[in-house]
């Protein structure tokens, strides 16, 4: 976990030594542990997102981007304006507190397997209404997610199906040998590695129907499967994930 210090919140800083010598400490308790560890990466993201609070203390910034990608990580759009909570990015800002721009100045806002990352409903129904806000008239709102209805409907799946899917999204990953039965994949696909540092674990599942749910209670016009587009979206997403667009 990277130490972000920040001058002005020392008590964050200060909580977050003593989270590291408890994490230290092999007195304590697993339970604990995983508890200090979730702590320790809010303090982390709390840290990005009030020094950028501190230069746009209205929470709105001066630039309007006609094209933003939510959430990116290291899969970057050309001619994007990207938000997240984490480095790389270029605004690094929470945006399960809002989304940092100017109401109708958005022409397309896109985000894949981001959206189950955030708490739901109070975060995920935030960021749908938020994602309206500051779309213009007409602008488009396209979101893509690991899709449950695919993982669901295979249960209980035969071998060659349960390694294609170990093989597609977990090939890198420390688990493999934690994945003895499909049911334990459908618990990976809807929890993922949730005390592992390296990965954060998913909050909610969704699928179309959830999608439309979602994004029309916000209040979008329509919501419509999106034909995948290798040009933005990441093509190692594209298997079994489901892609909307929503427009305004």
């Amino acid at each position: 976990m990277t130490n972000h210090r920040d001058p002005a919140r020392p008590e964050l800083d200060h909580f977050g030594d003593q989270i590291t010598t408890l994490l230290k400490d092999p007195t304590t308790t697993h339970g604990l542990a995983r508890t200090l560890r979730a702590v320790a990466k809010e303090l982390d993201l709390a840290r990005h997102h009030q020094a950028s609070q501190k230069a746009w203390p209205d929470g709105r910034i001066e630039e309007t981007p006609a094209m933003v990608q939510i959430g990116g990580g290291a899969h970057r759009i050309d001619g994007f304006f990207n938000i997240d909570a984490v480095p790389p990015a270029d605004l690094l800002w929470d945006v399960r507190e809002g989304i940092p721009l100017r109401d109708s100045t958005v022409r397309f806002l896109f985000s894949e397997h981001f959206l189950e990352h955030i708490d739901y409903p109070r975060s995920a129904k935030q960021y749908a209404r938020e994602a309206h806000r500051v779309l213009a008239p007409g602008g488009q709102l396209v979101t893509g997610v690991p899709d449950a209805a695919h993982v669901l409907k295979q249960y209980p799946a035969p071998p060659d199906q349960t390694a294609e899917m170990i093989e597609r999204w977990y090939a890198n990953r420390n688990c493999r040998e934690e994945i003895n039965t499909f049911l334990d994949l459908i618990n990976y696909v809807f929890r993922d590695q949730d005390d592992d540092p390296t990965y954060n674990p998913h909050y909610w599942a969704y699928d179309f129907e959830k999608l439309v749910q979602l994004f029309t209670e916000a209040g979008f016009a329509g919501v419509e499967p999106w034909s995948f587009d290798p040009e933005i979206a990441n093509p190692k997403r594209e298997w079994a994930s489901v892609y909307v667009v929503a427009t305004k």
